[in-house]
């Protein structure tokens, strides 16, 4: 038998601290070896942290990068255990996305990475180059200082393995697993039996199948032992790496990390035997015959050995079932890690949400209260850094510390609502009642007032006064009105956000939480700069059908019951007068359901479709029940009110990446925002189709028709409502 353990981990770095990450890497070495591990994997870009972005451009951060590597590499730390650092450094005159291999204060190799990341969030081509040649290593001259230190001039660089006495190792850099042709499949040809996958890779929901799926996938038939490494919370930006660090070995997991955590190093160690990997190996024909003939990959040769020999001492690691969270786990815990590290990390106080009684904004009010509750379990499990951030945050003194998630968001959390003439006394209600179980300072007040002095200021000017449309009024004034409020709630909410912390005598400021989601940003159903426009928003990348989905979820598992009255009631914005025969609904405003909205966005990000390409899609998806005239109306409708609310996008609020069709103009999205709204091209097109559609129809005999996919059946496996009707409100 040859034993080996080794160990990958999840740290929660931060892009440009310096200090702190390189605490973390060591904390997490020393907690490696105390293990027993022999191995000890990082994430890519560790040093750095890995959401630096054009900071990558700066020289300053590559020497920073060299300084906190020989701070490792000088101390007993890399004493008998193999590190895998990731780091940005420049050969010659191009810059690379590397991880750095280390062992007894020595450099063994550098291996840069050969196929990046450039799509959705990823735009790794902006900062670094690829490593292009395959077949040969060559030679870096270590920095002046890091020479020095190390006693060491040059080392490899590039593609190639570390073949130890008993053993060989090599690293694969994240997206690189995911190429059509992975470095793992030649490497394994070449007698590698350990991968380790140092990665940067961020939450989306329902996403961790596939990222287990191709670890499973990269040893099943090829045999291996693969180590994932992954950035853990949010590094300053908009993405939550939701790390679940793991170990398979021959297609089985035998180790995984938490994938939402509140830990700033968790460690997971796992032993096995390498000799299971070359038995599979010998026993598959087709692998024996492709390495007889294999491409070679250059080797560093290593005189070290990193196994032990057949010990009971040493326990193997048996296969375990894999952990998956639900899409409402992930809601609740993904976005509520990444407001913890962003609340700790900003130096704000707290937060304060515009509370309408609404499914949108007593989501985030859920997930904040989730937040709280973490909070407190993580103390009580015994994390002191926790601890220590939640008592400067919640402000407390003389020893004391949080043991009550109600108690803590007493302290860190306000909620408002915002009235008018125009509220219900039915969202007022749920707001408080909701407050009172998540245990926010709940704010209840009225905006009638301000309004009022807005009016007559305009009235003052112009001789004018806008009425609602039910009181006689124009579309142009009805809509006016709606903004007025919503923009007023803005205002209000930056207001009381910073001076409420001065009002109780607590000291710093709160963050402003937005509560939009990705449906009503890829419509445009928002006021520009109303309470949309906030610091983050934790909801805004996530659809309003997995939010009520979340929200029945918490009503149940987080302890808040009235959230399952405030999902069941109808989504309006209550903007405008409430009268016998009229109730404002967000659906017949947009007209358009929430489902649909779904249908559409996955379409025009995920499937890459223009209105053409949408209207023939969904022919076969809804031709059960629409006819081609009535698709092409709904795919109209829907681009003319994309196309003319997309500035919208350019003012969004940061907000937590969640889901693959996100509009979110800054990172993600990247399209235009002045648009000619009548898509005179694409549109005749649509309607050349209907007609054609329609003379193809009339000479079909009675009763023949166009096979269509059931109702059921939808991109993505959503099923699809019935369209909304109504007019629609353009939000601007």
């Amino acid at each position: 038998m040859r034993l080996l353990k080794v160990a990958t981990c999840n740290l929660n770095q931060w892009g440009m601290d310096f200090d702190s990450n390189t605490q973390r890497i060591k904390d997490s070495i020393v907690i490696a070896k105390q293990s027993g591990a022999v191995i000890r994997l990082g994430p890519e870009l560790e040093l750095t942290g890995y959401g630096c972005e054009d900071h990558f451009l700066e020289l300053d951060t590559v020497t920073h990068a060299w300084e906190c590597l020989k701070d490792i590499l000088v101390g007993d730390l890399t004493d008998g255990i193999v590190c895998s650092i990731g780091m940005p450094i420049i050969k010659d005159s191009e810059r690379y996305n590397c991880q750095v291999l280390c062992l007894n204060r020595k450099i063994l190799m550098i291996r840069p990475k050969m196929w990046l990341a450039n799509d959705g969030n990823y735009r790794e081509l902006r900062w670094f180059t690829a490593w292009k040649p395959r077949d040969h290593l060559v030679d870096f001259q270590l920095p002046s200082e890091i020479a020095e230190a190390l006693g060491q001039t040059s080392v490899p660089f590039g593609y190639g393995f570390l073949k130890f006495k008993d053993t060989a190792i090599s690293a694969e850099v994240c997206e690189e697993l995911f190429t059509p042709t992975p470095p793992h499949s030649e490497l394994a040809l070449n007698g590698v039996e350990v991968f380790m996958n140092a990665s940067g890779s961020h939450h989306q929901l329902r996403k961790l199948d596939v990222r287990l799926r191709a670890f499973i996938d990269a040893t099943h038939t090829r045999g291996g032992v693969y180590m994932y490494s992954n950035h853990q919370g949010c590094d300053g930006g908009r993405l939550y790496y939701d790390g679940c660090a793991c170990v398979v070995v021959n297609g089985d997991l035998i180790a995984q990390g938490s994938q939402f955590s509140l830990k700033d190093v968790e460690v997971v160690v796992a032993q096995m035997d390498l000799d299971m990997v070359a038995s599979l190996r010998g026993s598959v024909s087709s692998f024996q015959e492709q390495a007889s003939c294999k491409t070679k990959v250059p080797s560093v040769e290593v005189p070290y050995s990193l196994c032990v020999p057949f010990n009971l001492k040493h326990r193997l690691s048996i296969p375990l079932k894999i952990k998956y969270h639900s899409p409402e786990e992930e809601i609740a815990f993904g976005p509520g890690c990444w407001l913890w590290d962003y609340l700790r990390r900003s130096g704000a106080s707290g937060f304060l949400l515009p509370l309408s009684g609404g499914a949108d904004s007593s989501s985030v009010a859920a997930i904040v209260g989730c937040m709280c509750q973490l909070v407190v379990k993580e103390i009580t499990n015994g994390d002191e850094q926790v601890k220590v951030d939640a008592i400067r945050i919640g402000n407390y003194k003389d020893g004391q510390y949080p043991t009550d998630s109600r108690e803590f968001a007493k302290r860190i959390f306000y909620t408002v609502f915002m009235g008018s003439e125009n509220s219900s006394d039915m969202t007022r209600s749920r707001a408080k009642v909701l407050a009172d179980e998540i245990g926010s300072w709940h704010l209840d007040l009225f905006i009638d007032g301000v309004v009022s002095a807005f009016l007559s200021l305009f009235q003052t000017l112009t001789g004018k006064r806008p009425c609602y449309k039910v009181d006689g009024g124009s579309n142009v004034e009805n809509l006016s009105l709606q903004n007025i409020q919503a923009r007023i709630r803005m205002v209000l909410a930056f207001m009381l956000a910073s001076l409420m912390p001065w009002v109780h005598n607590k000291p710093g400021f709160y963050l402003v939480l937005g509560s939009s989601n990705v449906d009503e940003g890829l419509r445009g159903y928002l006021t520009k700069y109303d309470c949309s426009a906030a610091d983050i928003n934790p909801i805004g990348s996530i659809s309003k059908q997995d939010l009520r989905t979340f929200l029945r979820w918490a009503a149940v598992h987080l302890g808040y019951s009235s959230l399952a009255e405030i999902e069941a009631a109808p989504p309006t914005a209550e903007l405008e007068p409430i009268r016998s025969n009229y109730t404002q609904l967000d659906e017949v405003d947009m007209g358009m359901t929430y489902e649909e909205l779904s249908v559409y966005g996955r379409l025009r990000k995920i499937f890459r479709c223009g209105p053409v390409s949408m209207f023939q899609n969904l022919c076969y998806r809804w031709g059960g029940r629409l006819t081609p005239s009535q698709v092409a109306e709904k795919v109209k409708h829907f681009f003319k009110y994309y196309s003319i609310n997309r500035h919208k996008m350019t003012v969004l609020t940061p907000s937590y990446h969640a889901e693959s069709y996100s509009p979110e103009d800054n990172r993600f999205d990247l399209r235009q925002f002045l648009y000619n709204v009548r898509w005179p091209y694409q549109f005749r097109k649509i309607d050349e189709l209907v007609s054609e559609l329609d003379v193809k129809d009339i000479v079909h005999q009675e009763g023949d028709h166009v096979a269509a996919v059931p109702v059921s059946e939808s991109v993505g496996g959503m099923g699809v409502a019935a369209a909304g009707s109504g007019n629609p409100k353009v939000g601007f």
